[in-house]
């Protein structure tokens, strides 16, 4: 449609004249006061957390990857360890489309002239900050960008012509739902089979799994106490409750799970509701109905103080017309 456009040539001298130059020199860097995270008064440590908070206080560049099913507090558990130590830290979503622009810096446009933004992990190593790379197996090539980063080693801006060397104290965590592998049940949609080099970059993997009993009790009766609708029977039901379907889910009756988080959104629903089953329903219509009429079914059993093991799979029988008293 472009092609037989006439330009006249004074109009032709008139778009030449507003194109506005680049400007190499200029670098604009996020004006930032403090990247310490806030203390969360509901978490508790538990899993890799002491360690993690080791590697962090120790200041010594060791990257560190971090697998585990959703919602079990993977980021949670660095940016706590960070706030514990007063650290600052740079959380860094990746996405599919996220490339070397979002990562390292770009040009972008600035008062009319094009100029040169720096992005988070620049921003981390000068701050010998901590660096979470969030979902980063959504990923598999552009965050590629990385690996001279990934090794400790400064990084030379290809824009500015600028090096950048890391300062004492930054390091780097990538969070993902599995080991880089992508995923074969078809869970995580959208993650990669990321390159075996950046991979071979974090000298130690983490398996998170979710807290034990106990713990996940204690951050339920933290978060009741934050909303101010504590419920001791309600929050051992709803942890015993999540326990068998983790069960059923790893012994393969079942293909969703109960993660930390949703039981967290079914206190705050409670919190608003006052309601014990209409708070757990609420929290269960992101599944199927068949799954969640079975999971609804199962949590009324618990409730009534069903004993649960007269069933030879609590989950897959929670449906079934069985004269169960609720």
């Amino acid at each position: 449609m472009f092609a037989n456009t006439q330009v006249e040539p004074d109009a032709a001298v008139a778009m030449i004249a507003t194109v506005t130059p680049i400007n190499r020199k200029s670098n604009v860097t996020a004006l930032v006061e403090n990247l310490i995270p806030s203390k969360d008064d509901t978490y508790v440590e538990f899993g890799p957390f002491s360690k993690i908070a080791k590697i962090i206080d120790s200041k010594i560049f060791y990257p560190v990857f971090i697998t585990g099913l959703s919602g079990n507090g993977k980021t949670l558990s660095i940016e706590q360890a960070c706030a514990k130590l007063k650290r600052e830290c740079i959380r860094v979503n990746i996405t599919e489309e996220t490339d070397e622009d979002d990562l390292v810096g770009g040009n972008t446009l600035v008062d009319g002239s094009i100029v040169y933004r720096e992005g988070p992990v620049l921003t981390a190593m000068r701050r010998g900050a901590i660096l979470i790379l969030d979902e980063c197996d959504l990923n598999a090539t552009k965050i590629m960008c990385l690996q001279s980063i990934m090794e400790g080693k400064p990084y030379h801006i290809k824009k500015t012509g600028e090096k950048v060397f890391p300062a004492v104290g930054f390091n780097i965590f990538a969070t993902a739902n599995t080991k880089g592998k992508g995923s074969d049940d078809g869970r995580f949609i959208g993650t990669k089979v990321m390159n075996e080099a950046f991979l071979e970059r974090f000298p130690i993997t983490f398996e998170q799994d979710y807290p034990p009993e106990k713990v996940e009790l204690k951050i339920l009766s933290r978060n009741m106490q934050k909303f101010n609708c504590e419920d001791v029977k309600f929050a051992e039901n709803l942890v015993k409750w999540a326990n068998v379907i983790r069960k059923s889910f790893a012994d393969g009756a079942t293909n969703e799970v109960i993660s930390t988080r949703r039981l967290v959104h079914i206190v705050s629903a409670f919190a608003i509701f006052r309601n014990r089953i209409e708070a757990v329903e609420l929290c269960l219509n992101r599944f199927d109905h068949e799954t969640k009429t079975s999971f609804l079914d199962l949590y009324t059993k618990v409730d009534a103080d069903v004993d649960l093991n007269t069933f030879n799979d609590p989950v897959t029988s929670a449906n079934s017309n069985d004269d169960v008293p609720f």
